[in-house]
């Protein structure tokens, strides 16, 4: 999963090291960030990258829909690539649990790409660790179900937003230990001084073990539009390290 996010935060679809891409969807990975750091619109990106790949629909779950499709996520909103994206919008964590355990019967080809945006919202419901352990267990159940009827050499991937806190309480704590228990791979999205009319923010990739960790200056425009660019010391020019508090793009 940390592959199709690369391509999009690249936006040249261009795989590290030089490798095509491939049937292995790689393992799941946990997208992090405050409130407003552009997880959805980063969720939203990657599948419309999954949806171009000509591997089966999107399946994007969310608590509710999104008022307006993000703008500028380094893919043309192309009608066909959105005609596969499935969304669904389990209200509760009950009907979600429900989704996700009923997912065998659904009709149709099996998803490439399974997405939950909102994770925070689900936990907060009952914020016992068992119930995130059984919530868990049932989105890596569902994308394994997802990848056996692929195919053989085809996998489902899986990728999951949580909302983050400055102040997290021990729950939130215990929590987030859990997930990165089984999310390998994540993506920190961690805000930074933007400039006028913006507000942007650093992308951190970490593949899971799969290849080197990757850095990103994304800023979000007053009209919405999502701008993403390498961070200063990765774009190739040494003298354009700025740091983090840097504040422009490189």
């Amino acid at each position: 999963m940390a592959e199709t996010l690369r391509r999009v935060l690249t936006r040249d679809g261009a795989a590290w090291s030089g490798e095509e891409n491939t049937a292995a969807a790689g393992p799941p990975l946990l997208l992090l960030g405050a409130p407003g750091s552009g997880k959805t619109a980063l969720l939203f990106a990657a599948a419309l990258e999954a949806a171009g790949e000509g591997q089966g629909p999107v399946l994007f779950l969310t608590r509710r829909p999104l008022q307006s499709l993000p703008r500028g996520t380094g893919t043309t909103l192309d009608p066909m690539r959105l005609q596969k994206i499935r969304f669904q919008y389990p209200p509760s964590t009950r009907e979600l649990f429900r989704l996700l355990c009923s997912a065998h019967e659904a009709p149709g080809p099996a998803p490439s790409l399974l997405l939950l945006d909102g994770l925070e919202e689900y936990l907060a419901e009952d914020p016992e660790p068992q119930e995130a352990a059984y919530l868990i267990a049932l989105l890596l159940d569902t994308a394994a179900h997802f990848s056996h009827r692929l195919g053989p050499g085809r996998d489902c991937g899986l990728m999951v937003a949580l909302q983050t806190q400055k102040e997290a309480d021990s729950g939130d704590v215990l929590h987030l230990a859990l997930l990165q228990r089984y999310f390998p791979a994540q993506c920190w999205l961690q805000p930074d001084a933007p400039g006028p009319g913006e507000h942007g923010l650093r992308a951190c990739l970490d593949p899971g073990g799969l290849g080197p960790r990757t850095e990103w200056w994304v800023t979000f425009r007053s009209d919405g539009e999502m701008m993403i660019a390498p961070w200063p010391t990765q774009a190739g020019d040494p003298s354009s390290g700025k740091g983090s508090s840097s504040g422009g793009q490189p």
